[in-house]
C-alpha cells in the first residue's frame, strides 16, 4: 500500500525531514488512502486513484511539493535520514531545477513530471548509469504504452519525441569505497508544456513536449503511474542481473553517425559505434581508437553550430 505524504512547512520554507501524512478523497492524517492512486492535488494534475497492481518498490511513499528549490535536494536529504529504496519525491514546481554538469532545468509549474527515486541499488559505483537506463527506458516504454508517440534516447540522458527534447534525466550517488549506499534519479518530463508560448519559447527548435507532439493535453498522474510500473519491472530485472544495453542502444541516438563529443576535458570527434554494459558510449575516432567515455554532451558535426545557439538553461 502507498502511503502519500506531504511535508510540513514552516514559513514559505519546506522542513528537512517531513513526516507523512495520507492527503486525497477518503484520505485523513496519518492514515492511508485506500487501494493505491495518486490524489494529491487538484491543480496538480494527480487527483485521480487509479489502481496499479501489486508494487514491491516504487512509490510506496511519496512526498509531494507544490513548490520546492529542487527535488534532487529533498530526495537527498530524505535518503541521508534513511527513506527507503523506492521514495518518491514529486513537485509542481522546482526553482533551482538542475541537470547534468550543473545547468538550470527550467519547467512552467503545473505543466511538467517533476521528480526525484531514491535508489539503494546491489551495483559498483562505476555501474551507477545503468539506473539511468532503466528509468529512461522506463519512460520511453510508459510514453508508448500510453500514446502513439515513438520515443528514442540522446546518449547520455535526453529523451527524445520527434527528433526534440522532451525530458531529461539526472543521476546522482553517494558512495562509500566500492559500493553505492544511495542513488538519486531525478526525472524532468514535458507534458504539457505549450513550448512556443512559454519562457522556453526560444528552444521551440530543439525542444517538444508531449502536448505539443499529440496536439492535446495528457494526463500527468496516468503517465507518471505507467512510469512507475514500468520502472518497478525493469529495475527487477536489473537486480537480477539483465543486461539493458540492446534495449537501450535500439532507442539510441546518435549511434552510427558521426559526432563531436565535448568531455570535461577534451573534444573528440568520430563515429559513435554502441555503448558498454555499464552505458558509456564507445567512439571510433578517425585515428582508429575506440574510446569509452563516461560523460559529455554529443552533437552531430553538423549540427554543432546549431548546437551553440541552444540554451543550455533547459539542458540536464
Amino acid at each position: 500500500m502507498p502511503l502519500l505524504a506531504t511535508p510540513p512547512r514552516v514559513g514559505p520554507k519546506t522542513l528537512a525531514n517531513p513526516q507523512p501524512t495520507g492527503v486525497g478523497k477518503g484520505g485523513s492524517r496519518g492514515r492511508k488512502p485506500p487501494g493505491f492512486g495518486i490524489c494529491l492535488c487538484h491543480r496538480f494534475g494527480y487527483n485521480q486513484t487509479k489502481p496499479m497492481g501489486e508494487l514491491t518498490v516504487f512509490g510506496r511513499r511519496i512526498y509531494y511539493f507544490r513548490t520546492t528549490t529542487s527535488t534532487q535536494d529533498e530526495a537527498r536529504r530524505l535518503a541521508e535520514g534513511g527513506a527507503p529504496e523506492g521514495t518518491i519525491v514529486l513537485a509542481e514546481e522546482q526553482t533551482a531545477g538542475r541537470g547534468r554538469l550543473g545547468r538550470t532545468w527550467i519547467s512552467p509549474p503545473g505543466s511538467s513530471i517533476l521528480m526525484s527515486i531514491i535508489f539503494r541499488p546491489p551495483l559498483l559505483p562505476h555501474q551507477a548509469h545503468r539506473l539511468t537506463m532503466v528509468t529512461s527506458l522506463s519512460i520511453a516504454e510508459a510514453i508508448e504504452n500510453l500514446t502513439p508517440l515513438k520515443v528514442a534516447i540522446k546518449w547520455p540522458n535526453d529523451i527524445l519525441l520527434a527528433g526534440k527534447k522532451a525530458g531529461g534525466i539526472l543521476t546522482e550517488i553517494q558512495t562509500s569505497a566500492d559500493r553505492i549506499l544511495y542513488a538519486i534519479v531525478g526525472v524532468g518530463l514535458n507534458v504539457n508544456v505549450k513550448i512556443s508560448e512559454s519562457p522556453l519559447s526560444t528552444l521551440a527548435p530543439y525542444a517538444t513536449s508531449l502536448s505539443d507532439e499529440l496536439g492535446y493535453e495528457f494526463p500527468r498522474f496516468i503517465l507518471l503511474q505507467e512510469i512507475i510500473s514500468c520502472l518497478e519491472g525493469n529495475y527487477q530485472e536489473l537486480k537480477k542481473g539483465a543486461d539493458f544495453r540492446a534495449k537501450w542502444q535500439a532507442r539510441l541516438h546518435p549511434l552510427g553517425r558521426e559526432v563531436t563529443v565535448i568531455t570535461p576535458t577534451e573534444t573528440i570527434e568520430g563515429v559513435a559505434i554502441g555503448v558498454n554494459e555499464d552505458g558509456a558510449l564507445l567512439l571510433a575516432t578517425h585515428e582508429g581508437e575506440v574510446k569509452t567515455i563516461w560523460a559529455g554532451d554529443v552533437t552531430l558535426k553538423k549540427e554543432v553550430g546549431h548546437e551553440q545557439k541552444d540554451n543550455p538553461r533547459h539542458r540536464p
